[in-house]
């Protein structure tokens, strides 16, 4: 597995300090408000757990599931394939994702929650990647911004692999195509 990546894009060290960062500002910003986080299944789940466990407020969590990628390619379509299971008329909203890439996923995902009657929704992504940037969406909260690469590990990857690496890397261009 390992000699499928080109090289180490974000250490493990790297993410632990940066979420643990965002955790911090998350926390003194909803400081008495009880945020619930969404997370955007699968790929956000190892750094939802990682940023929950630093986040010192009262708060919950739920997920969803949306699809609008085929392998590499994005459809252009965004289905949602799990819902929440609450109610989020007047609650705060964090949706958490792993990546901010094209921005059309999250920017469906926002309006759709928008309908509910949320007090606010609010943005966190482990990454940004602007440069793919076609839909008007950006992050409230964002660990890394990075170069337009094909990136694995800390929870995402490529045909359900490698989201067990515990690092961010880039994946060789040969595996993909």
């Amino acid at each position: 597995m390992k000699e499928d990546i080109e090289r180490v894009l974000i250490s493990e060290e790297e993410l632990h300090a940066k979420v643990a960062a965002m955790g911090a500002q998350i926390s003194r910003d909803f400081e008495g408000k009880d945020p619930l986080f969404v997370g955007v299944l699968k790929g956000c789940f190892i750094f939802m757990a990682d940023l929950l466990r630093c986040v010192d407020i009262h708060c919950s969590m739920d997920f969803m599931a949306v699809s609008s990628y085929s392998g590499v390619k994005s459809t252009g379509t965004v289905r949602i394939n799990k819902d929440l299971s609450e109610d989020i008329a007047g609650r705060h909203i964090i949706i958490v994702e792993d990546i901010l890439d094209s921005g059309v996923t999250l920017n469906y995902l926002k309006n759709f929650l928008q309908q509910r009657g949320p007090a606010s929704i609010h943005i966190a992504t482990l990454m940004d990647k602007p440069a793919r940037r076609k839909a008007p969406v950006f992050a409230d909260y964002s660990c890394f911004e990075i170069p337009d690469a094909f990136v694995v590990g800390y929870g995402l990857d490529y045909n359900e692999r490698y989201r067990n690496l515990p690092y961010i890397g880039v994946l060789k261009r040969e595996i993909y195509e």
